[in-house]
């Protein structure tokens, strides 16, 4: 199994338009966040996890292949706007895309063109397909189990993945979380002990909706992960090398581009 951060940043990106704060006008390419989105794959299986508005922009720095499946953690914009800019990846056949019932909802709502009964020539080909929490799915070579955590007081989905050999193997999981504050002690029995964790820490100061870096922290250590890596951060964090410098070694910040093979 294959993860990319093909986007570790924020809602507004980093660098943030018209800042010049210190992280922002960092010359390092680690310093530079698109908006989050990952692709999880095996040579015969494609998952994309969020489609947001820089989908282009990271599609362009990865192979062309054919996407299995796209999981969607909610319907904000920074997540499903650039759901438009799969139309290229329909001449691979329909894009199946998976969603819960308010994201789904979310979605006819914002782009209705691609729902429509009766489409125009050009838009893309896409199947939406209503999905629940605690419901396992399988998409190829993976079993996905959608969790619910809470996005300030709305519910969204995190995903527990899979590959269908290491199923019954302990900490063989990969868990994919963003957009979190809070999370209810029910959903914690289905994402224990993960190989790895995928988590949003948006900065070390205290937001209403999002985690800061010690939550994030304190989060990992609460299910025990093997491996966490940090996403949805905003300039507010700080710099890639010095965050990194101050977090332990089996927690580190993400960055646009790595890839990690589980």
């Amino acid at each position: 199994m294959k993860l990319t951060f093909l986007g570790t940043g924020t809602s507004c990106g980093v660098p943030t338009i018209g800042c010049t704060c210190y992280t922002c006008s960092s010359t390092d390419p680690h310093d530079k966040r698109l908006r989050c989105s990952a692709l999880v794959e095996t040579e015969r299986t494609r998952l994309l996890i969020d489609c947001g508005p820089d989908f282009r922009q990271q599609a362009l720095q990865q192979p062309f292949r054919r996407i299995d499946g796209v999981l969607i953690t909610h319907a904000h914009y920074d997540h499903v706007g650039g759901v438009d800019d799969l139309r290229p990846y329909c001449q691979f056949g329909e894009i199946n895309i998976y969603a819960d019932p308010l994201a789904r909802q979310g979605m006819l709502s914002m782009l209705p063109y691609c729902f429509a009964e009766h489409r125009y020539p050009g838009v893309p080909a896409i199947q939406l397909h209503e999905i629940h929490k605690h419901e396992l799915f399988t998409i190829g070579d993976f079993d996905i189990l959608p969790i619910e955590v809470m996005h300030h007081d709305l519910p969204i989905l995190g995903y527990r993945i899979t590959l269908h050999a290491d199923a019954s193997r302990r900490g063989a999981s990969l868990v994919y979380i963003t957009d979190m504050k809070t999370i209810r002690d029910e959903e914690l029995s289905y994402i224990q002990q993960p190989g790895v964790l995928v988590v949003n820490a948006l900065r070390p100061q205290p937001h209403h909706s999002h985690q800061t870096v010690d939550e994030a922290v304190s989060f990992a250590r609460r299910i025990a992960a093997r491996q966490t890596w940090l996403i949805h951060s905003s300039h507010d964090i700080g710099r890639h090398a010095e965050v990194n410098a101050q977090l332990p070694p089996d927690i580190q910040l993400a960055y646009d581009g790595q890839q990690l093979i589980l």
